[in-house]
């Protein structure tokens, strides 16, 4: 195999590390935030919070799920950027040494 096709698989490997380590990273902010919110205190006699309580935990689901899609979408699209350019300098180089 040449240098170039070696680089080529190493960028796309990279690419795919990468993504899963996005989804590591997301992994351990959701760890980290199920942590904090550990209640050390015996529950309230009332319940009156309690719809609240469910609007907050969906609107912090909600914006922890936006979060996690967009930063995928990002590393999607960075790997596609990375393959194109690696086939486009793969091409030159081929054309480099066809002439």
């Amino acid at each position: 195999m040449s240098d170039l096709e070696n680089a080529a698989r190493e960028a796309v490997d990279a690419a795919h590390n990468s993504e899963q380590l996005a989804l590591i990273t997301a992994l351990l902010q959701a760890q980290q935030l199920t942590q904090q919110h550990t209640c050390q205190h015996p529950p309230a006699a009332r319940s009156s919070g309690s719809a609240a309580k469910w609007v907050g935990i969906g609107v912090g689901g909600s914006v922890f799920l936006l979060a996690v899609a967009v930063s995928a979408i990002a590393v999607a699209i960075s790997a596609v950027a990375l393959t194109i350019c690696v086939l486009v300098l793969r091409s030159v180089w081929q054309d480099i040494c066809k002439g």
